[in-house]
């Protein structure tokens, strides 16, 4: 099979079927062999009665129905672990992205060997004060962190050699980083190209400014996991000995100290009136906690039994 399209959903009843003719128009056009995965993420509309429609009329037509409202990463980790196609393309439901850009993202990977190639919306529909400029910031900070200098790291359409979404595990919310992920794990020929970003057509957007809040925290722990998530103990372990040994020895210099003033007779303080005794105790005391911490993660990773934290109530044509 040429392409999987994995299209994960909220409540589009109104756009799902004109999506579907799009796809399948362009599929028709360039003679592709494809599937589509429709990701029912949880929608109380008439989201799944629609895709159990398309899906009765065309065998390429798949669905995943979650049994609740689980999020955008993890219907797309239901659809990467079912796709079958040489190349995966991934995009959003609400019609922004448009399936003109297929072939060109399809080419991208097969005829220059990308590994991961994404999109990125240079001109964009949305509101300038609430998505447009947060969105840049995000940006920004997720290249300068990620070293990839790609400009929309949140864009929905984007296109994976099969290899690269059978390896990356998105969960929580990362699917925004999974160029990010994928550099990690080896695949270092990530492109981008600029796609065309279309006004929404039907409903209204499913994510609120908290997305950025979520995104820098989500930003911050996959670095923190690019670098130590495979062994805690090389950055707790650090910190905590050198903790740990500055109180040790700040402890010994001042009883060597109080100890020489006692049999010098020179007047001395009681050593719990000495602010260093408390600086010495606390280092101890935390470097103890962050060597803790670090020991106590290398067990959990040892032990660490991947699990999908989604329930899927219903496939279709799978």
């Amino acid at each position: 099979m040429d392409i999987s399209v994995v299209i994960p959903l909220l409540n589009e009843d109104e756009s799902i079927q004109e999506l579907h003719s799009w796809i399948a128009k362009v599929m028709l056009e360039n003679n592709y062999s494809y599937e589509i995965i429709f990701i029912d993420d949880g929608s109380t509309d008439n989201s799944w009665n629609i895709i159990q429609e398309l899906s009765s009329k065309a065998t390429q037509v798949k669905g995943i129905r979650f049994q609740r409202n689980y999020g955008k990463s993890q219907a797309l980790d239901a659809g990467f672990g079912l796709a079958k196609g040489a190349i995966v393309i991934t995009m959003d439901a609400d019609l922004q992205d448009s399936p003109d850009e297929i072939p060109g993202l399809y080419k991208l990977i097969t005829e220059d060997n990308f590994d991961l190639v994404s999109g990125w919306k240079k001109k964009r529909y949305d509101n300038v004060i609430t998505k447009n400029i947060p969105s840049k910031l995000f940006n920004w900070a997720a290249r300068k962190t990620s070293g990839l200098k790609l400009h929309d790291f949140n864009c929905g359409l984007k296109a994976y050699k099969n290899e690269v979404i059978k390896t990356v595990k998105v969960n929580g919310e990362m699917h925004r980083y999974i160029p990010v992920l994928a550099k990690n794990e080896g695949f270092h020929n990530i492109g981008e190209k600029v796609v065309q970003h279309q006004a929404r057509k039907y409903g209204v957007t499913k994510f609120g400014m908290d997305r950025f809040v979520n995104g820098f925290l989500d930003l911050i722990t996959i670095s923190f996991l690019s670098k130590f998530g495979k062994r805690p103990m090389h950055f707790f372990g650090l910190y905590g000995s050198l903790m740990f040994l500055f109180g040790f020895l700040s402890s010994i210099y001042i009883g060597t100290v109080k100890l020489y003033r006692v049999y010098a007779n020179i007047k001395t303080i009681l050593i719990t009136d000495n602010p260093w005794f408390y600086i010495a105790l606390t280092s101890m005391i935390l470097g103890t906690l962050l060597f803790l911490s670090g020991f106590l993660g290398e067990l959990i990773i040892k032990n660490n039994i991947q699990e999908k934290h989604y329930t899927i109530k219903e496939k279709i044509n799978f």
